[in-house]
């Protein structure tokens, strides 16, 4: 199991689930957390159960589709721990729906937050993750492997942010720098009750089975070591990887399925 003794590490989209689950996962094996969201009572409660368990940890509010936020989060981690070692680009969130039933909106709202989120968020902290010779992590999707009907904003944003990753991977490489593209298929995160818009429907029900469901901090365990270990991807859940695994190696077959059995994205929640 690898160690962050003494290093720092950023995560957008930590106030719950995945983020919130690395959060307490990094944090346990000795690191210093800046963790940043946009509910901020949300963030300052882990950070407290945080500094509770002997950790240190830092909770700044931050919008990554607004210019300038991640930035100012980047000062304050450099502010608070000197240094910056880590980042996970974790924030997203799904917009689903045909595209005769989407609008150009819907798309521009996807990319905002999945795509470009992302590259603000190594673009605030390339700096200082170059200097550490460090480690930046991209939490993208199963999705981003393969599309099914009714999911293809999100899917579109996830296929962006595997390129992203492969790219930058290759550019930052002489740097020292990883990068590791993490693909988790079905894991315990609200992202299935946020609807189109970004807004939580509380009272919505997962979609999904909960035997279907991976726990986060089993996740976050998965993930952390994936990134410790300075892989390129890691795709995450058996069924997220047996998905990718036939999509790469038998596509005809996955279409056959998809079509065949009326396999398609989930629908938008609602209260």
């Amino acid at each position: 199991m690898t160690k962050f003794t003494g290093q720092a590490v950023l995560i957008t989209g930590a106030s719950s689930g995945i983020g919130a689950a690395l959060a307490r996962e990094f944090a346990r094996r000795g690191s210093d957390v800046v963790l940043t969201a946009r509910r901020l009572e949300r963030l300052e409660r882990l950070a407290e159960e945080i500094r509770q368990r002997g950790g240190r940890a830092l909770a700044v509010a931050g919008d990554v589709t607004r210019d300038g936020d991640m930035e100012r989060v980047a000062a304050a981690a450099r502010s608070a721990f000197g240094h910056l070692d880590v980042v996970v680009a974790n924030a997203g969130f799904g917009v689903v729906g045909t595209v005769e039933r989407l609008t150009l909106d819907d798309y521009r709202r996807q990319f905002e937050t999945n795509v470009f989120g992302v590259l603000r968020t190594v673009w605030s902290t390339l700096d200082e993750v170059k200097r550490a010779r460090g480690r930046i992590a991209i939490i993208g999707s199963v999705a981003g492997h393969l599309a099914t009907p009714g999911s293809s904003p999100y899917a579109m944003s996830k296929f962006a942010v595997r390129a992203l990753a492969e790219a930058l991977g290759h550019e930052l490489a002489p740097h020292g720098v990883s990068v590791t593209l993490i693909s988790p298929g079905l894991v315990e995160s609200e992202i299935r009750r946020v609807d189109n818009a970004g807004r939580l429907s509380d009272r919505a029900p997962d979609p999904v089975p909960s035997w279907l469901v991976m726990p986060a901090e089993r996740a976050a365990h998965q993930i952390v070591d994936a990134i410790g270990r300075r892989r390129r991807e890691a795709v995450i859940t058996a069924h997220g990887r047996a998905t990718v695994f036939l999509n790469r190696h038998a596509p005809w077959l996955m279409a056959t399925l998809i079509r065949r059995f009326g396999i398609r994205g989930r629908g938008e929640p609602s209260d």
